[in-house]
């Protein structure tokens, strides 16, 4: 089925181009960079499609009804078959559930408790926790990426980490759902949110007599994570992360460069200014923002590979036809998840597109915070942690593995390189490499430096 999380450039590669650009040719475009009819065509497109998955699912349910007789017929369960996976392929999917109830540590089952801690306009501090685990167990805050998908693609990571630590996870907003007088979020504002959260975090630990939180960012993240622990670092705050791990991101881009990377420097910020962004319409609560939406990256994501997607909805026909629920309910699971997509600011993706991957301002020293330069030579207290998947096609080999070399005010000892043998840029997060090998290393890390 693939990686369900890839960096929010998809939309700038060549088969995400064309698939916005056959978007943007039909519905045309707007002064100040945005296209006023795209979103308005994509919710009328919403609805035709969430009638058809209604549909769909109505006539597969009377066709495999026991009374039904059509139904005991060959072609009648097939039909069924195939109106499920229709039904499926047509619905709308909004945010989901974490649904972490309950985790199984050296064979005995806690309870799991979910809590709000921080809530904020454009994202919560979320908490789990269980009743296994002591107080003074390590904090560690996950920094999920702001790239298309919820926190909750994510969820896998929590559950694995939360074996062993407190665990929170910042619960980014969908952009459209934020009134826009709540203001404007960028860059700026990533790194303002998460000095307060990892304030929050220091604070209940310190509190139960615990030490200074963990932090994990995954994908995207690792830029504005890195900037906020130098900024921490420098200031001597007491929030600043004991240790810091960065997984798959692109902190030099210009290492082992990847076609997201390289479509990324083909185009002018302008480019990305007047062909990906769009206005939110007025049946949002965010009506009016200028927002990158969720939608054209998902555009983006199956045009990338729509033959592995068709093959996937054929394989969960078949696995309906043989009678096996088990492999059809987990590709549900998957699209379930893949298919839930939230906008982000236009201010947020533009200033990171540019930053991050044309001016490669954090390997280049320029990298600003409120108009100041973050001196990540500041970084003295924190270890890090830098971990790359072998065939990660998103962010390559070296990209967040260059953390280490920037950080040169950083012992050696605090400093560590992992790996991921054959783990793609999914595996390094999610799945049983994660799981087995990479999650214990980070376990180790954070052990060794708490």
């Amino acid at each position: 089925m693939g990686a369900a999380h890839t960096c929010f450039l998809a939309g700038g590669s060549r088969a995400g181009e064309r698939a916005n650009g056959r978007l943007a040719q039909t519905y045309g475009e707007e002064e100040e960079g945005t296209r006023p009819m795209l979103y308005q065509a994509y919710e009328l497109q919403r609805s035709w499609l969430n009638s058809v998955s209604s549909v769909a699912s109505i006539s597969s349910e009377m066709l495999s009804n026991p009374a039904n007789p059509v139904g005991r017929l060959g072609f009648g369960s097939m039909a069924a078959n195939a109106l499920d996976v229709l039904a499926h392929a047509t619905a709308a999917y909004s945010k989901p559930a974490f649904g972490i109830t309950e985790i199984e540590v050296d064979g005995e089952l806690h309870p799991v408790e979910e809590a709000v801690v921080v809530n904020r306009p454009f994202g919560d501090l979320k908490r789990f926790r269980h009743t296994g685990l002591p107080e003074t167990s390590p904090r560690l805050l996950i920094v999920a990426p702001m790239s298309g998908h919820y926190a909750t693609l994510l969820r896998g990571t929590v559950e694995r980490m939360l074996q062993s630590c407190i665990v929170y996870i910042t619960d980014w907003a969908d952009a459209k759902m934020v009134p826009l007088h709540e203001g404007h979020f960028d860059l700026d504002d990533y790194i303002d949110y998460l000095i307060d959260f990892l304030e929050q975090v220091h604070l209940e630990g310190a509190n139960k007599g615990g030490k200074r939180p963990h932090m994990m960012a995954v994908c995207q993240p690792s830029v504005p994570a890195f900037a906020t622990t130098a900024l921490l670092n420098q200031n001597g705050s007491p929030a600043s992360p004991e240790t810091l791990t960065m997984m798959g991101g692109p902190i030099d881009t210009r290492e082992s460069p990847t076609s997201v990377n390289n479509h990324a420097m083909e185009r002018p910020i302008e480019w990305f200014r007047q062909s990906v962004i769009a206005k939110v319409p007025m049946n949002y609560r965010g009506a009016g923002r200028r927002v990158y939406p969720g939608f054209m990256q998902l555009s983006a994501f199956m045009s990338m590979n729509l033959q592995n997607h068709m093959m996937s909805h054929y394989e969960m026909f078949k696995h309906l036809t043989t009678g096996n629920e088990e492999g059809a309910q987990a590709t549900k699971d998957f699209y379930d998840e893949y298919r839930a997509v939230c906008d982000m600011t236009a201010e947020f993706y533009l200033q990171t597109v540019e930053e991050v991957f044309q001016k490669h301002s954090i390997p280049n020293g320029t990298f600003k915070h409120r108009g100041e330069v973050v001196d990540l030579t500041g970084i003295t207290h924190t270890a890090l942690l830098a971990i790359e998947g072998e065939r990660d096609d998103i962010s390559g080999l070296g990209q967040t593995k260059a953390a280490l070399k920037l950080a040169t005010g950083l012992p050696e000892a605090k400093k560590r390189y992992y790996m991921a043998e054959d783990a793609g840029h999914y595996g390094i997060f999610n799945g049983s490499k994660w799981r087995n090998k990479v999650a214990p290393v980070v376990e180790e890390f954070i052990a060794k430096h708490g």
